[in-house]
């Protein structure tokens, strides 16, 4: 079989220009959360197939790379099902993970904790752009703290970590799975068929109004529920307050401290935000993960036309690895699709080292060839990144080619004595 220079579909190879950015910006990422009080943790990415398969993970459990088992574990011949020959599987995000992690891990650590989590994780998707089989993500999650000073301090350190990368005039669009539900209790639709409704209700902003019920009618869902729903998201539309909207018109289904948190959460990031954001309730806000149990997020970015990253609180998912809720949120930035929009908007790292290159002449050696390390050496302890190379015998094609790299000095280097060019 012929050997395949290019990298397997869906997953791609990352040229210097853009690892570059890549590493500013998780610079830039564990700076701003570190400040937040948000400490790094690390989980594997092979995960028990069990724990990816346990219902939380919506269609991405659908997506999951799964492995064999190993050695005389694995009988192909004899199995019967998919159960007996996979036991493992690539992490899809990093929330289970981390989820186990701390399961197994909270007697040693702090509460609240703060965890940041940076790694690569893997979905067998449909590869577009700025979507991957293989991609980076980016999480940051509190465990222990029950009020919604989660939500706040998770919003916040979000985007001032945009800001800080440039982005503006980007929304982080708000919801709750509580007002999802109470929405869907209120217009008549049974419990079980809260997720039915809700996956039709999600494509609203590619559908419209009309194309959700023609879908939620064509599933056969009573015409008075779904005209009584659909009547409360028109109404919406005209509210300069949603949340107080919601809150009156659903009295008596809808909890209290749902529209009351919610309230909080939007003027509280307001009013101390550091990024040009702004904060907008979305009603038809569901994300996919039927983990989340309260507050959900997204960021919303225009330039993109797609969400670059979101969250929530998932107050009972640690109970499912000890029988024992912890209250629980996170928020997860959309790395692969912002390095993306910074590289096609031409972005230039600043306070970048000053790039030097030395270009050493073949022949020299010995005493000579120490003098000019040592030189290097001396320019790197003073800051400045210095690239030593032996000189080629096309030498305007190779001072060209270090010139488009961003190295703005070049120095000659002969048996005997230098040039500076």
């Amino acid at each position: 079989m012929a050997l395949s220079k290019k990298p397997v579909r869906g997953m791609k190879d990352i040229l210097p220009e853009e690892m570059q950015i890549r590493d500013y910006v998780i610079g830039i990422i564990k700076e701003t959360y570190g400040r937040f009080g948000f400490t790094s943790i690390e989980t594997p990415c092979v995960e028990n197939i069990a724990n990816l398969t346990n219902k939380q993970g919506g269609d991405n459990e659908k997506l999951i790379f799964k492995i064999l088992k190993r050695g005389e574990k694995l009988n192909v011949a004899e199995a019967v099902s998919e159960e007996s020959i996979v036991d493992s599987g690539l992490r899809y995000d990093l929330t289970v993970p981390l989820v186990r992690y701390y399961s197994n891990n909270s007697a040693n650590l702090p509460s609240p904790f703060k965890a940041l989590q940076i790694g690569n994780v893997w979905r067998a998707d449909n590869p577009q752009r700025g979507r991957y089989r293989q991609f980076m993500q980016c999480d940051i999650d509190i465990f222990g703290e029950p009020s919604n000073l989660a939500e706040i301090e998770l919003i916040l350190a979000t985007t001032t970590t945009l800001g800080r990368l440039g982005f503006e005039d980007f929304e982080i669009r708000i919801n709750d799975r509580r007002i999802l539900k109470a929405m869907a209790a209120y217009s008549g639709f049974s419990e079980e068929a809260y997720d039915s409704v809700f996956i039709t209700l999600d494509k609203m902003d590619k559908i419209g109004m009309e194309g959700v019920e023609a879908e939620l009618l064509e599933k056969g869902f009573a015409r008075t529920s779904v005209d009584k729903y659909l009547t409360l998201y028109r109404n919406l539309e005209k509210q300069e307050n949603g949340v107080a909207y919601l809150a009156e018109t659903l009295a008596g289904v809808l909890e209290p401290e749902a529209a009351k948190g919610l309230t909080e959460i939007i003027d509280s990031v307001s009013a101390t935000k550091t990024a040009a954001f702004r904060m907008v309730f979305d009603a038809t806000l569901v994300r996919g993960m039927s983990y989340y149990t309260g507050t959900i997020f997204e960021i919303s970015m225009p330039q993109f036309g797609a969400a670059c990253g979101g969250g929530g609180r998932y107050d009972r998912m640690v109970g499912k690895f000890t029988g024992n809720d912890v209250p629980a949120c996170g928020f997860s930035i959309g790395f692969e699709r912002i390095v993306l929009l910074m590289m096609e908007n031409g972005f230039q790292i600043p306070h970048r080292p000053k790039k030097k290159a030395y270009l050493v002449e073949k022949g020299v050696e010995g005493e000579r060839l120490c003098e000019i390390i040592a030189k290097a050496q001396k320019e790197r302890e003073d800051g400045s990144q210095v690239l030593l190379a032996r000189m080629n015998k096309n030498k305007k094609f190779q001072k060209d080619q270090l010139t488009a790299e961003g190295y703005e000095e070049l120095e000659e280097f002969y048996k005997e004595g230098l040039k500076g060019v």
